[in-house]
C-alpha cells in the first residue's frame, strides 16, 4: 500500500499541518490515488475482503467529508450498500442533504486516513444519537498503528506509526520551517 502512495506521488515529505492540528513530516494525500476510479474500486474491494472476515452484517456506509467521501462511496459499491457522509457546518460534523439513518442500522464508518481519529469519532458521535449501530471503522491508512480506540473493530490497508507533533513541540518548527496544510479541514 505504501508503494501505491509512492507510485501516485501521494506520500509527501516536508512539514505539514494535519487536520488534527498536529504537525508531521509525512502526509498521505489519498485524493491523488482516489482520483482513479479503477484504483479506488480495487482498494475498496480489499477493504471489504478484510472487513467481511470479522464483520458479517453492514447496512450503511458513513464517511466524514471531505477525505472519506470517495473511498466511502467505493466501499458502499463494494458492499452493495448505501453510502452517505457527514459534513462540517460551523465547525461541527452534521448529517445533511436529506440523508437519514434508520434506528438500529448497522454502520461501517469509512475514512481515508486516520491520525488521531478525531473525524471518525465525530462521525460516530453524530450518527449514534440518530439510531446508528456502528459495527466497524475502516481506513486506507492508519497513521496511529492501531493506537486509536473506536470501541469497535477497525480495519486499514496500511497501518504504521507516523510521528506527529504538537505545534509547540515540533522539531521542524524549531528548525525554522513553516508547515503547509494540504488537508480539507479549516
Amino acid at each position: 500500500m505504501k508503494d501505491l502512495f509512492k507510485k501516485y506521488n501521494a506520500l509527501l515529505n516536508g512539514h505539514f499541518l494535519l487536520s488534527s492540528g498536529l504537525h508531521s513530516d509525512t502526509y498521505f494525500q489519498s485524493a491523488l490515488i482516489l482520483q482513479y476510479p479503477q484504483v479506488a474500486s480495487v482498494l475498496a474491494e480489499n477493504l471489504k475482503n478484510e472487513i467481511t472476515k470479522k464483520v458479517k452484517d453492514i447496512d450503511l456506509i458513513v464517511s466524514p467529508a471531505m477525505g472519506g467521501v470517495i473511498i466511502g462511496q467505493e466501499v458502499g459499491r463494494a458492499f452493495g450498500k448505501r453510502a452517505i457522509f457527514c459534513e462540517r457546518v460551523d465547525g461541527k460534523l452534521v448529517l445533511r442533504r436529506g440523508f437519514g439513518i434508520a434506528k438500529g442500522e448497522k454502520v461501517l464508518v469509512v475514512e481515508d486516513v486516520i491520525t488521531t481519529g478525531l473525524s471518525t469519532k465525530e462521525v460516530i458521535e453524530t450518527i449514534t444519537p440518530l439510531g446508528a449501530n456502528v459495527v466497524a471503522v475502516c481506513s486506507l491508512v492508519d497513521r496511529s498503528a492501531g493506537k486509536v480506540d473506536f470501541g469497535v473493530p477497525r480495519f486499514s490497508l496500511l497501518s504504521l506509526e507516523v510521528k506527529s507533533y504538537k505545534p509547540e513541540e515540533c522539531p521542524l518548527c524549531k528548525d525554522g520551517s513553516s508547515p503547509i496544510k494540504p488537508g480539507s479541514r479549516k
